[in-house]
């Protein structure tokens, strides 16, 4: 493959994931309100379109065309630098997901991953970190107490349950011996899915994604009866539309790096012994994972019109007194078990 065949062909790449991870986000805001619909026994969108399929798209013009207030108090640059933020590492986490296994096409090797870097778990780490100076400044810029307030409580909640993400996945990075999310996935061939191995790991994780994420029950930031709208009390148009579609990218996002880090990622139980074509494999591959991040994604949904939600010290309680000593209690088990059983890298 030449050089610029291979730019051609990562710049497509990244176009695909991009224009994927904006439509899930956009019909993720419709199956959220079915989903609701369905629990408490009404219908949910069904006029725009049908099925109210359109829905989405009806709700995205009229962001487009609603009047754009920024308060005059505010701080102009940085009031549209959060949201901006916000979006744009939403975006780019997914640049080191394996969607899939690589495709063999005339002779070329075309891998389903924008990047395989050997760090990728700490990309994601990283770029978590950052995301949340997107909604700290935002909240801080509008010059709105409740925003302030909103944003604090953004910017404590996430920093407590990075802590205990970090944790819940040095235990797994010490059984894959890797911090690849490419050999990851790789090592999770048949039923060698790693939440056989790291159950407590998966479930402090996906405690930790929800809080990352600002779902229900830790939604907390945004809580509409305590702080009007929170961090973005002061947001319209398409700058409060930045800050709803960042948080429906995260949940999307998350729950593909569940997925792979947990759930065996693209493999099928048993596919290989279908001997089916190595591209059609792939592309199955690629399908089972997506059906992985939707059950997630329903399963975020469902999560929040279950629960009610935390008080805010419930919420820290959780994080420090909980999760963090479980996740140190993992990191033990884990070593202590592969001492046991000779698998110390």
């Amino acid at each position: 493959m030449t050089f610029t065949a291979f730019l051609l062909y990562k710049a497509l790449l990244v176009l695909i994931v991009f224009t994927i991870s904006l439509v899930i986000a956009m019909y993720s805001t419709y199956a959220e309100r079915k989903v609701a619909a369905f629990m408490q026994d009404r219908l949910g969108p069904n006029r725009a379109g049908p099925f109210g399929l359109l829905q989405p798209l009806a709700d995205g013009v009229k962001m487009f065309m609603k009047e754009e207030i920024i308060p005059t108090v505010s701080s102009k640059f940085l009031f549209i630098l959060g949201p901006s933020i916000a979006m744009f590492t939403s975006c780019i986490t997914g640049a080191v997901i394996p969607w899939g296994p690589a495709l063999h096409i005339g002779g070329n090797v075309y891998p389903l991953q924008v990047t395989d870097i050997n760090i990728g778990i700490l990309y994601i780490m990283a770029i978590t970190s950052i995301g949340v100076y997107g909604i700290m400044i935002g909240g801080w810029a509008s010059n709105n107490k409740y925003s302030l307030l909103g944003a604090l409580r953004a910017s404590s909640q996430m920093i407590s349950y990075e802590i205990a993400m970090g944790l819940a996945i040095i235990a797994l990075v010490m059984h894959t011996g890797t911090l690849s999310l490419n050999k990851i996935a790789a090592m999770q061939t048949g039923w060698h899915w790693n939440i056989v191995y790291q159950p407590l790991g998966f479930v402090i994780f996906l405690i930790c994604a929800f809080a990352e994420t600002n779902r229900t029950p830790f939604d907390l930031p945004e809580s509409d009866s305590e702080l009007i709208g929170g961090y973005h009390t002061e947001y319209s148009s398409m700058k409060l539309g930045f800050y709803l579609f960042a948080e429906y990218i995260n949940m999307f996002i998350s729950s593909a790096i569940i997925s792979t880090l947990y759930f065996g990622g693209y493999h099928m139980p048993f596919i290989e012994r279908l001997g089916m074509p190595e591209n059609l494999a792939a592309i199955l591959g690629v399908v089972f994972l997506f059906a992985k991040i939707f059950f997630f994604i329903f399963f975020f949904m469902w999560v929040r019109w279950t629960l009610p939600r935390f008080r805010y010290d419930q919420l820290m309680n959780l994080g420090w007194k909980v999760l963090i000593p479980l996740s140190m209690f993992n990191i033990a088990l884990t070593g202590t078990l592969m001492w046991f059983f000779g698998r110390l890298h």
